[in-house]
Order: structure tokens, then sequence, then C-alpha cells
């Protein structure tokens, strides 16, 4: 037997806190931005993807009107960082809603590293920089999803394994429900299965 609903029996936020529960784990972009007055600005956002490949494009959605949203469409680059498991406690920080004119780098003593196409500077412990171009957006909603197209990657060379980045590694956090966190856990190798006619 299951319990049903639709979004009009749940209302407010009620069907948003069933649907972070139940597509879960979601991966986290924990995106660099410059304000056009040069404040750099650091957020985790939990709903985040890849969207092509051929151009190379990720997305992330902003779920109200956010700096990192303000700051894309103003300066139209931006950085995804990877967030991982030993910097859990800084990716859940700069989630705080901090005035737009300070920086999380500064507020949360976190270093910075320049980008090499973009403004936004990278975040210098993480281990993975994915530098993006804006490609475009699209509001749905009360939400907007940025598209950024990748313009460079850059993997820190202690987390490869010989040309790949080693997941194992890298440690990526993903978020769940509520205020619940995943970390990696168990690692599973299982090869797709080639059709046979």
């Amino acid at each position: 037997m299951r319990t049903e609903w639709t979004p009009a029996d749940l209302p407010g936020r009620e069907f948003y806190k069933l649907l972070t529960s139940v597509v879960v784990p979601r991966p986290i972009a924990w995106v660099s931005t410059t304000s056009e007055e040069g404040v750099d600005n650091l957020a985790p956002h939990s709903f985040f993807t890849i969207s092509c490949i051929e151009p190379p494009i990720v997305q992330f959605t902003s779920v109200g009107r956010k700096d990192s949203l303000t700051n894309v469409e103003a300066t139209r680059e931006f950085v995804v960082n990877l967030a991982p498991e030993p910097l859990q406690d800084r990716v859940n920080a700069s989630g705080t809603r901090y005035p737009a004119d300070v920086s999380e780098f500064d507020a949360l003593d976190i270093a910075r590293e320049p980008s090499v196409e973009v403004r936004p500077p990278r975040v210098a412990s993480s281990p993975v920089a994915l530098e993006c171009a804006l490609h475009s957006t699209l509001t749905l909603g009360d939400s907007t999803v940025v598209f950024g197209r990748i313009v460079r990657a850059a993997v820190d060379k202690g987390y490869l394994d010989g040309d790949h980045p080693d997941v194992e590694l890298l440690r990526p956090l993903a978020r769940l429900g509520r205020n619940e966190w995943s970390t990696l856990g168990e690692v599973r190798r299982i090869d797709r299965i080639p059709y046979t006619p």
C-alpha cells in the first residue's frame, strides 16, 4: 500500500520537501561567481547535473533569486567546484544567506585560486573546477535553471588514476532530504550489457 499526494495536497514547500527526499542523492555544485562590483560569491546548489556533451554543458538551478544567479546574469561566467567530504562544514556554511556585498570566501576563510578562462575564482582546496561561460537560462515557476558551457576543466593531479579522476579519492558530497547529507559509500563496478540479437 502507498501513501499518495498531488502537489495540491501538499501546499507551500511541503511538496518540495517530498521531492528532495526521494530524488536522491543529488550532487552538489559549489558555485563561485563574481558580482559586477567585484565581490566573490560562493554557494552550494544541489539541483545540479550534466546537460550536454557536445558542447559540454552543465546546469544548476537557483530556487528563487540568489546571488549566484544575479552574478551569472550580470557577468555571464561561473565556476562549478566539486564539494568534497573533507570540506562539508564549509560547503554547508557557504549556503548561509550572507548579504550580497559579503564574500563567502572571506567570511569563511576559504582560499581562492585564480581561474584561467573566467573571472570568478576557483576554490583552492577543491580537487575539481569546471570554468563555465553562460550558455542560457530557463525560468520555471519560482526557479531559474542556469546552463553553463564548460570552457576549462581542472583536476588536481593527486586525484587522478592515470588520466581519469578517481571517485574514491574525490570523495564527493551529496544532498538528501531534510538536513541530510551523504558521502560516497561503497563503489561497485557494473558493466553495461551489450544487446545480442
